[in-house]
């Protein structure tokens, strides 16, 4: 039997009432929720990523292929082309491309009743694929296409509704923005549905009608388009698949991601990867703190212990792995409690929805949960790895008792 972890499972599970049980109880209490906290603080910063990365993919895809447009921002409208079946068909064929939507954007202004609001229109053909959008339908349906001319019908958003005081069914006007010096075209259109996504750069900016309004509006001529919406099976992919795609487009067209589109958004995502290592850098301080002053509390109250078996001729190094044995199965017994928290709380909320947050401000109103198991591994095992290593400087004053002195120490 190794000796030095005899000792420390008797110190540790000893049941007798003691200061230095007391000690170990707030130990493995300050351990668990330092645990507990890392989980949380990664699955909600995860959620919180992946909730906002897939509104923005739903809405706009991950990839746009354009005419090219130097330094062409994400309200700039595109230069006409004549859509490609050809090209699509070759797109399709790409690993990860699952869908591809033909749009053109307008600027425009809508007059209601009692206000005016400047928006975005964006036209889609009858043949775009409503799936990824048709989770942020509040109220009505999509648009309803004829053959005859274009679709009399818009969707808006809840913000635009209630800023102009709009309902399903109201008919507004649109006034379309044409070139210097030319005045707006009016357009009557009926509002067929309102949406909501919770991204205020969309909410507040963008009006879904038809694209054969703005071919008629733009004189462009019959199958034109502003550019292609592609949307991909694995975001993480998305530098190889657009490679790919790339070599499938004429000269005169190019390819952008998303976040190329909207670097405002996704810098703003990735800032929360620095809270998130902020949040675990404290709390694993926290916790070798903890495990620090617990086990200099514990050599304190065993000194005499110390004494004796340094009389009884064991070595420092013996008796140091007694004191980090005993450390480790407080830090074990702290990251299974912790374990049992961060995630208890974490499954709670992603089936209940009990913690709300305020739309306006993070752009969702239940704050979102994703975990990972080998995340849960990882912080165990970085919590273990540190609070072990820290503890082997404050257990070389062992070195420093000496067996006469410690044993006379009460």
């Amino acid at each position: 039997m190794n000796l030095p972890f005899f000792i420390a499972k008797r110190i540790a599970f000893n049941r007798s009432s003691s200061f230095s049980k007391f000690i170990i109880n707030i130990a493995i209490a300050a351990t668990a929720i330092s645990v507990a906290v890392m989980i949380l603080a990664v699955a909600l910063v995860n959620g919180f990523q992946e909730v906002i990365q897939q509104k923005i993919f739903s809405f706009w895809g991950h990839m746009h292929i354009t005419q090219y447009q130097p330094n062409a921002g994400p309200l700039t409208e595109q230069f006409p082309f004549p859509s490609d079946s050809t090209m699509v068909a070759k797109l399709r064929q790409i690993k990860g491309i699952n869908t591809i939507n033909a749009y053109a954007t307008k600027s425009a202004i809508i007059k209601a009743e009692k206000d005016l609001e400047g928006v975005i229109f964006k036209g889609v053909d009858r043949h775009y694929n409503w799936s990824h959008l048709q989770q942020f339908l509040q109220e009505g349906s999509v648009i309803h296409y004829n053959d005859s001319s274009y679709a009399p019908e818009v969707l808006i958003s809840v913000r635009l509704a209630k800023e102009l005081q709009l309902k399903l069914h109201d008919p507004l006007i649109i006034y379309f923005i044409q070139g210097p010096g030319q005045p707006p075209r009016a357009r009557k259109l009926t509002i067929s549905g309102i949406y909501k996504t919770g991204i205020e750069e969309y909410d507040k900016t963008y009006v879904l009608g038809d694209l054969e309004l703005i071919r008629k509006l733009n004189n462009w001529e019959p199958g034109s388009i502003g550019g292609y919406e592609i949307f991909t099976d694995d975001y993480q992919q998305l530098k190889e698949t657009g490679t790919a795609a790339y070599n499938v487009i004429p000269d005169q067209l190019f390819i952008r991601s998303i976040a190329d589109i909207y670097p405002n958004i996704f810098a703003w995502l990735r800032l929360q990867n620095k809270n998130k290592a902020i949040i675990l850098v404290i709390m694993s301080i926290v916790a070798a703190i903890n495990m620090i002053t617990a086990i200099l509390i514990l050599i304190l109250e065993r000194t005499n212990m110390i004494g004796i078996v340094k009389a009884l001729g064991m070595r420092n190094a013996r008796i140091q792995e007694i004191f980090i044995a005993q450390a480790a199965y407080i830090v074990i017994a702290g990251i299974i409690l912790g374990n049992i928290l961060g995630i208890g709380l974490a499954i709670l909320q992603q089936t209940t929805g009990l913690f709300k947050l305020p739309e306006e401000s993070y752009y969702m109103s239940v704050a979102a949960i994703s975990l990972s198991w080998w995340q849960v591994v990882l912080i165990d095992l970085g919590t273990l790895s540190l609070c072990i290593l820290v503890l082997i400087l404050p257990s070389l004053i062992i070195r420093k008792i000496t067996p006469v002195k410690a044993i006379q120490f009460k």
